[in-house]
C-alpha cells in the first residue's frame, strides 16, 4: 500500500452536500477529487448487500426497522434524510469503477455475500475490508489471503497500541493486515501516537485515522506521520493536503494504478 502522499477517504461519502452513505454523497466526494470512499454494509433479509452504517433504518431515514429483517424492496423505499435512496454496494461499484472502497462489514451475515460480490465484480484490487469483529476478518482472510486488503481487527489494534504504550524495543513483526484504521483515542486511551505510527510502519502497516473534520487536527496527525485520514468534510481535507503539497488534480498522491493493500 505504498504511496507518495496521504490517502484521503470520504467517510460515508462525506456529509458536506448530501446525506451520509447516499449515492449523492459519494458522487460529491468524487467531484471534489476523492478516489477513496469509505462505507459500511449490511445484508437485507433477501440477501442484498446495502451501503448503510446502522443496523436499523431509524436514525438516518424516514423509515424504521432492522435491515436484516426487511427485504430489499422494503429497504429501497426508505429515504436517507427523507430525500436519498439507500444504495446497494453493487450500485456503488458500478457507478464508480475507478474509485477504491474501504468497506466495513457490519454483520456476520453480510460477510459471504460481500465476498461473492467483490469476486463477481472483479473488485478485489480496489477494496479494503474492515470490521469491528476479528472473526469476520479471519473469514475474509481465510478465503482471499493477501489478494484482498484487510484492516486490523480489534485484537490486532489492541496489541499494536499496547506495544506502543510500553515502548517495547525494536519494531513490530510483519502483519496479516495492510492497515490500522483507528480513532485518535478510545475510552480515554490515546490510540494514535508517534510511537504507534513508528511501530506500524516498521511492520509495513499503514495508519488511517477516523473521523477527522477539523483542519488543525488533520495537520497534527499528518505531522505524526499517519498515512490516511477519513473525514466527513472532503473539501476541508483536500484544502489541508493542498496546503501541504500532498494533493494534485488527480487526487491525493499515489502511484498510477495503486490499489488499497498493495
Amino acid at each position: 500500500m505504498s504511496h507518495g502522499g496521504t490517502l484521503a477517504f470520504a467517510h460515508r461519502g462525506g456529509t458536506e452536500s448530501a446525506p451520509e452513505n447516499s449515492l449523492a454523497a459519494f458522487a460529491a466526494a468524487v467531484e471534489v477529487g476523492f478516489s477513496y470512499l469509505e462505507t459500511d454494509v449490511h445484508l437485507t433479509a433477501d440477501g442484498i448487500v446495502v451501503a448503510a452504517h446502522d443496523e436499523r433504518l431509524d436514525r438516518v431515514t424516514d423509515s424504521t426497522g432492522a435491515i436484516a429483517e426487511l427485504t430489499w424492496q422494503e429497504v429501497s423505499r426508505a429515504r436517507i434524510a427523507g430525500t436519498e435512496p439507500i444504495p446497494t454496494l453493487e450500485e456503488l461499484l458500478v457507478a464508480f469503477p475507478e474509485v477504491k472502497f474501504n468497506i466495513d462489514a457490519k454483520s456476520d451475515a453480510v460477510v459471504e455475500p460481500l465476498m461473492d460480490l467483490l469476486v463477481r465484480h472483479d473488485a478485489l484490487e480496489r477494496v479494503c475490508v474492515g470490521a469491528f469483529s476479528q472473526e469476520r476478518l479471519e473469514r475474509v482472510r481465510g478465503r482471499f489471503g493477501s489478494a484482498l486488503c484487510t484492516s486490523a481487527g480489534p485484537r490486532e489494534v489492541a496489541s499494536m497500541v499496547a506495544r506502543s504504550r510500553v515502548r517495547a524495543r525494536g519494531g513490530a513483526s510483519a502483519a496479516d493486515y495492510a492497515c490500522l484504521q483507528v480513532p485518535v483515542a478510545h475510552r480515554g486511551v490515546t490510540v494514535v501516537s508517534s510511537r504507534m505510527v513508528e511501530l506500524a510502519h516498521s511492520a509495513g502497516v499503514q495508519v488511517h485515522v477516523w473521523t477527522i473534520d477539523e483542519p488543525g487536527e488533520m495537520h497534527r496527525l499528518l505531522d505524526l506521520g499517519v498515512d490516511g485520514i477519513m473525514t466527513d468534510r472532503p473539501s476541508v481535507l483536500r484544502g489541508v493536503l493542498e496546503e501541504r503539497g500532498s494533493w494534485d488534480e488527480g487526487g491525493p498522491e499515489s502511484p498510477p494504478g495503486a490499489a488499497i493493500g498493495t
